[in-house]
């Protein structure tokens, strides 16, 4: 069940400074610092094209990445921060953080449903309104949930889904301590709208 981490590929960028980071956007890269782990800071380079494409597709402060360069080994990075062009909002700069496997780190993980079939509300008609399809939680670096599952076996309709409902991946836990709601049967239109009228 481990997530498949997404790569983010850079280059070293030699030199540091404006002049090295003015530079470095003049031939279409973002400049960006790696630091942690008990290891130096280490200057690189990010492809502007790919990283705004990546950028745009959200999540990105809180997935766990793959970084590679070239001549180096492989590292597991998560973004602590995009600097922004304060007129354009295009991204200037890039902050990563090093992370071991006994890292723990906050990641929005996807939410699965599953037993559609033995959901009572659901064979009636009733409808399965998704309040979150991501739930973020706390979960080790080194082992990174594909997902959370949902069992809708029993569920009838105005039944409500929260957190607790769901039996989570080992090492894992919300990172919001209230018992949220994740989803919920609610009625089919029609049965809706007759009842608002015997009402």
């Amino acid at each position: 069940m481990a997530k498949e981490i997404e790569n983010l590929e850079a280059v070293v960028r030699t030199g540091t400074g404006k002049g090295a980071a003015r530079q470095a956007r003049r031939e279409g890269y973002v400049p960006g610092i790696v630091y942690g782990d008990g290891k130096d800071p280490q200057p690189i380079n990010l492809p502007y094209n790919k990283l705004l494409t990546r950028l745009r597709r959200g999540r990105f402060l809180s997935t766990l990445f793959n970084l590679q360069v070239p001549g180096q080994d492989d590292v597991r990075v998560i973004c602590r921060g995009v600097q922004r062009d304060v007129v354009k909002d295009l991204p200037t700069h890039v902050d990563l953080m090093r992370l071991h496997r006994a890292s723990r780190v906050n990641l929005f993980i996807h939410v699965t449903f599953e037993n559609h079939e033995a959901s009572p509300g659901l064979k009636r008609g009733g409808t399965l309104t998704i309040v979150r399809p991501e739930v973020e939680l706390e979960v080790m670096a080194g082992d990174i949930p594909d997902h959370i599952t949902v069992d809708l076996t029993g569920k009838n309709i105005g039944d409500v889904i929260h957190i607790n409902d769901v039996v989570l991946p080992e090492g894992a836990k919300p990172t919001i301590e209230r018992n949220f709601v994740i989803a919920n049967i609610a009625a089919p239109s029609g049965l809706r709208s007759a009842d608002n009228e015997e009402a």
